[in-house]
């Protein structure tokens, strides 16, 4: 019985923690992805330094684009 009570008060527990875990995978995983947009950025203009603008402006975009996924997360956070 008392076995029960333990495993009932885990599972409040659980819940809330597997509800909030997309948040972090999100920002875990936009970071990466910043990061590697960057990378190819830095890449892209070491190869051409005359293309500098039009590989900031796309990267931008790009950067913008990958931060709206973890605004989506916050959004879908339970209250």
């Amino acid at each position: 019985m008392a076995k029960n009570r333990k495993k009932n008060n885990m599972l409040p527990l659980l819940a809330e923690l597997s509800g909030s875990i997309h948040v972090g995978l999100a920002a875990m995983g936009v970071g990466i992805g910043i990061g590697l947009t960057g990378l190819g950025m830095a890449t892209a203009v070491g190869r051409n330094p005359g293309a500098f603008t039009q590989v900031l402006v796309h990267g931008i975009l790009a950067i913008a684009f990958t931060e709206a996924i973890v605004f989506y997360a916050l959004y879908l956070l339970p209250h």
